[in-house]
């Protein structure tokens, strides 16, 4: 995001011209709130929709009698800056206050979470970053920000690039995963599609990163709990991805709720004015999450609600998301000379820059005609592009026998209450769908004129209707199995203990395997599964996650062969819930799991992943032979060779590791230093070249300080974080 000198010179000119009052105004974000309609409070009655007590129907209904108040008022006495709506003739109208009614005519920035995609629907991020296609993050990214911008949406809460490496956190599914290269490569790429095509102002957005930061490493994998790490661990694996969006130019950033070893993120002057204006160079605004100002008080860092605004401002936050508590204590901070009017000043700077770099003040509303489109429904290269996204996005992690691809001419029993539900494709955070652009498995199978009979049987939720699944081992050649979770099982505030297959669907599956015939199981989830009962007993296993829009027809071309495979695990999978976290780039340590008593071990699970991190199958096969590692002054130049030994096309997704083998701090056993995909027909080889810049090999220490150190260096390559070849070189810098 960069403003030219007359776009700062206006920037400057506004903000003498403005009122305390409403300088305070741009740092206030407000929601509509539900008002009317129903007997109980709306936060209760979210409560009551999110605990089951009512259906997503009886919501709807209750919701339909409802009014909301976009607190127009407020809008045109210029006391707030931005909303959250996804209405865009709701938009234009309170664009429309802001503008021809508020004093200073500022327009309104309109946030909201547009995590992978708005009406196209991608996959969730976990799944689309195991693809590993740096071009396909970005053109997601910006046809998620074509289609916002059209609704009046012009600020996305949008990447979520949070390492995870615990799978019992339920926002793991928001994320690109465990690794901090991948994670940061994602960030790039989402980057350039939000925010980079400027060529006209419905094609871009201001990009939110979040959450800021460590969110990811919440205690206990439990939702907004603690975190504490050292700072060595911080800067290597949590920021690597912030640093690398802010070098990418992202406009904003939204800070996390949790603490960071004592001090909760939202009032962290070290990280929001020391590290992330300061050495990131972020050049737009920090907005809190959610209430999470409030929240201080709760942390108990913060006395009261005054308190904890006094302290977001000092610490460097610059919009407050949802509490007043700027609009209503900041005044007399100012006045008090508690808050110096530099601070105020600073944060409505950094907010009116980005409103200006949006093009808002020339152009605040949506045309009529690009609302209109969208009512017609989505173009077909949005669907394309959804079909392409879902179609890389699996992983096949197991096909004994070569029971995958299936043939048009097998009778399929298609079994599984989620194999026929629509409404669970998008996943989590998936917020602006429609039902009827929304592809089943069962649907999408049905039209290919595969020969398909549908079995519900059960699923994540309720009873096994084992009579049903006699029906349907009598009436088939193979079974498909779709088993995982509902959208609701994975997201915010859907941390779990346990992480195995929810309800009786392991039972299921082991009655379905009883009958001797071909058994299939597709998954379909939001988190990395518990699978060591699964990766023993079950033949196949093809990893769908919640794919979007049409990830029923991307599941049905996966199984009938007419795409093959190809994606790669970005998240290990654990054989029990109780090794998390559990992550490739694990520190070494000084007594390796092993078999042996006296080892880093459990006594009754393996210590490593069922599925590693980078593993993915194929319908076809692939060869490494005759890695070579060669230094020149300021690169490893690294070669190897691949080759498609199978009988079909395929693409396979070659990584590079390294391992720092002794060094001042104890270092990960091995770290993903560059990827790419790379497709062969078969019989095909191809040398496949890396650039390995030798800056790259080194780490930040515990004063948060880059090392790169002389040493021996042992370099990997091969189709997962576990099966490589491997070369040692010896360096000295």
């Amino acid at each position: 995001m960069k403003l030219t000198q007359e776009q700062k010179k206006f920037v400057e000119d506004l903000l003498s011209r403005m009122t305390l009052d409403e300088k305070i105004g741009q740092m206030n974000q407000e929601s509509p709130s539900i008002v009317g309609g129903f007997d109980v409070p709306f936060s209760e009655l979210i409560e009551m929709l999110t605990d089951g007590r009512i259906s997503q129907e009886e919501f709807g209904r209750l919701m339909a009698t409802a009014k909301q108040d976009f607190h127009e008022d407020d809008i045109r006495a210029g006391l707030v800056s931005s909303v959250m709506c996804n209405d865009p003739r709701q938009n234009n109208a309170l664009q429309k206050i802001a503008v021809e009614e508020s004093r200073l005519g500022i327009p309104l920035i309109v946030g909201f979470d547009v995590i992978h995609g708005f009406r196209s629907v991608f996959p969730i991020a976990i799944a689309e970053a195991c693809s590993f296609d740096d071009a396909l993050f970005e053109d997601t990214a910006r046809m998620a920000a074509k289609e916002s911008r059209a609704h009046g949406i012009n600020w996305n809460f949008a990447p979520m690039i949070d390492a995870a490496r615990d799978a019992r956190w339920g926002r793991v599914s928001e994320g690109p995963g465990e690794d901090p290269l991948l994670g940061s490569r994602f960030a790039r790429a989402k980057i350039r599609g939000l925010q980079n095509d400027t060529s006209s102002l419905k094609n871009y957005v201001a990009a939110c990163t979040k959450h800021y930061v460590a969110y990811g490493a919440c205690e206990g994998g439990r939702d907004y709990n603690t975190t504490s790490m050292s700072d060595s661990q911080l800067y290597n694996v949590y920021l690597p991805a912030f640093r690398a969006a802010m070098e990418e130019g992202a406009a904003t950033v939204m800070a996390a709720f949790n603490d960071l070893n004592g001090i909760p993120c939202t009032v962290n002057e070290w990280l929001l004015r020391g590290i992330l204006k300061g050495e990131m160079g972020l050049e737009g605004f920090v907005v809190s999450d959610a209430n999470a100002i409030r929240e201080c008080v709760n942390h108990g860092i913060a006395a009261d609600d005054r308190d904890a605004g006094i302290q977001a401002a000092l610490a460097g936050m610059d919009m407050d998301m949802g509490t007043h508590i700027y609009k209503d204590y900041l005044k007399e901070a100012v006045q008090k000379g508690v808050v110096p009017m530099k601070v105020i000043d600073e944060a409505v700077r950094r907010i009116l820059s980005v409103k200006v770099w949006l093009g808002l003040f020339e152009n605040p509303y949506v045309p009529e005609a690009d609302i209109e489109a969208y009512e017609k429904g989505l173009p077909a290269e949005h669907i394309a592009l959804c079909k392409k996204a879902a179609g890389e996005s699996m992983v096949l992690l197991k096909n004994e026998g070569g029971v995958l691809p299936l043939s048009r001419k097998q009778k399929i029993s298609l079994v599984g209450t989620l194999a026929d539900n629509a409404e669970e494709v998008c996943g989590a955070w998936a917020m602006a769908w429609k039902k009827e652009d929304c592809v089943s498995i069962r649907a999408g199978l049905e039209a290919t004129g595969a020969d398909v009979s549908y079995y519900p049987c059960g699923g994540p939720e309720g009873e096994i209707d084992f009579d049903e699944a006699d029906r349907a081992c009598a009436d088939a050649d193979v079974i498909v199995a779709v088993v995982g979770e509902t959208d609701a099982m994975s997201g915010e505030a859907s941390s779990k203990t346990d992480i195995t297959l929810p309800g009786g669907q392991r039972e299921l599956l082991s009655y379905l395997l009883n009958s001797g015939k071909p058994v299939v199981t597709v998954l379909m989830n939001g988190r990395p599964l518990a699978l060591g009962w699964e990766a023993e007993a079950l033949p196949v296993i093809l990893e769908a996650w919640h794919l979007g829009i049409r990830m029923g027809d991307a599941v049905a071309a996966a199984l009938l062969g007419d795409i093959t495979p190809s994606g790669k695990l970005s998240s290990s999978f654990p054989a029990v819930s109780g090794q998390c976290p559990v992550y490739y780039n694990h520190p070494s340590t000084g007594r390796p799991g092993s078999k042996s008593k006296f080892t880093s071990r459990y006594l009754d699970a393996p210590w490593e992943a069922v599925f590693p991190f980078g593993h993915g199958l194929s319908y076809t096969s692939f060869a490494y032979r005759d890695l070579s590692v060669r230094e020149t002054e300021d690169n490893l130049e690294i070669s190897v060779y691949l080759k498609n030994t199978g009988e079909r096309e395929g693409t396979e997704i070659v990584q590079l590791y390294t391992r720092d083998v002794a060094a001042s701090l104890v270092r990960p056993v091995k770290e993903l230093k560059d990827y790419c995909r790379v497709s062969l027909t078969p019989g095909e080889e191809r040398e496949v070249r890396f650039t390995l810049p030798k800056k790259s090999l080194g780490f930040y220490n515990n004063d948060g300080c880059y090392c790169v150190e002389d040493g021996e260096f042992r370099v990997f390559v091969g189709g997962s974080s576990k099966d490589t070849l491997e070369q040692s070189v010896t360096l000295s810098f």
